[in-house]
C-alpha cells in the first residue's frame, strides 16, 4: 500500500458503531477571527489606502482658506490558491456509505480547517504547510520589524509590543496568541492568587487581554508546520489594517479518474480522491502596525 492512501484495513467496520470521528482539534485561523474579510474579485487586485490623513482648519472671518494635504497610496493583493487532495482506496467510499460513517465528510471538514490555517501560516510565515518550506515573495506579518524578545513578565512583553504600535500611529487591536503563551497568560496570577486575566478561560481560543481581543492557535508559532521553529510567541497589533478576502471558494471535488496528485492514476490503482480549492488573496498594508514576540535564544 502506497504511502498516505487510505484504506479499509485502516478503518474499524464492527457490527455496531456510533457515527462520526473523533480527531484531535486543532488550532483555527487567528487572521479570521481577529480582522474582517472583504470582498475580492478573482486577480490581481490594488487596495486604495488613505497614507497621510487631511487637517482642518480654522479660518478667521474674512480670512483665506489653505489647502489641505490628502496622500492616496496603492497597496497590491495577488491571488494565492491553496488545496489540499486527499486519495483514499474506493473501497472506503462504499464502508462510508453502508456504515455510514461520516468518513468523506470528516476528511471534507478538515480540508477546509487545513485551508485556513494554511491562510495563517502563509500569512504569518510566508511558509508553505505541507511541505514546511518558505515561499518567496509572500507578504507575512512577522517580516515587522516591531519585535519584543519574551522575558520572565508576558503582561509585560504585551505592553512593550502594545508600545511599539502605539509609537508608530496604529492602535492596537487583537493579539494572536501561541497556544504556549497563551496558557501561560491564562494562568498567570498575582501574589495573592487572583488571576491577571480573568476573562481568559483555560480552554478557550477567543477571549481579551488588557482590554483587546485575543486569539490563541498554534499557527503563530506554526509548530506543526514549520520545518525550523520559528520561535514566535504572539503577534500584537491592529488587525483592521490586514486586508484579505476570499477570491475563489471552489466546493469539494470527488475525482475518480486520472493523476490529480502525482501518486498515480486513480482507475489503475482502484482509488479516489477528494479535492478542495480556496483562492485567498491579503495585503499588509503598513508592517508597523504589528508587533511580534519572540522566544528567548534559551527558550
Amino acid at each position: 500500500m502506497a504511502e498516505g492512501i487510505l484504506a479499509t484495513s485502516d478503518i474499524v467496520l464492527p457490527n455496531n458503531l456510533a457515527q462520526g470521528i473523533w480527531q484531535k482539534a486543532e488550532g483555527g485561523s487567528a487572521v479570521v477571527a481577529l480582522s474582517q474579510a472583504r470582498p475580492m474579485l478573482f486577480g490581481e487586485t490594488n487596495i486604495m489606502t488613505l497614507d497621510t490623513a487631511p487637517k482642518a482648519e480654522f479660518v478667521a472671518e474674512g480670512g483665506t482658506k489653505s489647502a489641505s494635504d490628502a496622500v492616496i497610496g496603492v497597496r497590491k493583493v495577488m491571488p494565492r490558491k491553496a488545496q489540499v487532495t486527499l486519495r483514499f482506496n474506493e473501497e472506503v467510499k462504499w464502508a462510508d456509505e453502508d456504515y455510514q460513517l461520516e468518513v468523506l465528510q470528516t476528511l471534507a471538514d478538515a480540508g477546509g480547517r487545513a485551508l485556513y490555517r494554511g491562510l495563517d501560516i502563509a500569512a504569518f510565515h510566508a511558509i508553505n504547510p505541507l511541505s514546511g518550506a518558505v515561499m518567496a515573495d509572500v507578504p507575512h506579518l512577522t517580516e515587522t520589524t516591531n519585535k519584543v524578545t519574551a522575558g520572565d513578565d508576558a503582561e509585560l512583553d504585551l505592553e512593550a509590543a502594545a508600545g511599539l504600535v502605539v509609537a508608530d500611529g496604529f492602535r492596537p487591536t487583537g493579539v494572536a496568541l501561541d497556544s504556549a503563551y497563551g496558557w501561560t497568560l491564562a494562568t498567570a496570577r498575582y501574589a495573592d492568587g487572583r488571576k491577571k486575566f480573568p476573562d481568559m478561560a483555560l480552554n478557550a481560543d477567543l477571549a481579551s487581554v488588557s482590554g483587546i481581543r485575543s486569539y490563541t492557535t498554534d499557527t503563530v508559532s506554526a509548530s506543526k508546520e514549520a520545518s525550523v521553529p520559528t520561535g514566535v510567541n504572539a503577534i500584537v497589533g491592529d488587525w483592521e489594517t490586514f486586508a484579505w478576502g476570499i477570491q475563489r471558494n471552489m466546493p469539494v471535488k470527488l475525482i475518480e479518474y486520472g493523476d490529480p496528485d502525482g501518486k498515480g492514476d486513480l482507475q489503475r490503482n482502484n482509488q479516489i480522491a477528494l479535492r478542495l480549492e480556496m483562492v485567498f488573496g491579503w495585503a499588509l498594508l503598513d508592517l508597523n502596525a504589528f508587533a511580534v514576540i519572540e522566544a528567548s535564544a534559551g527558550a
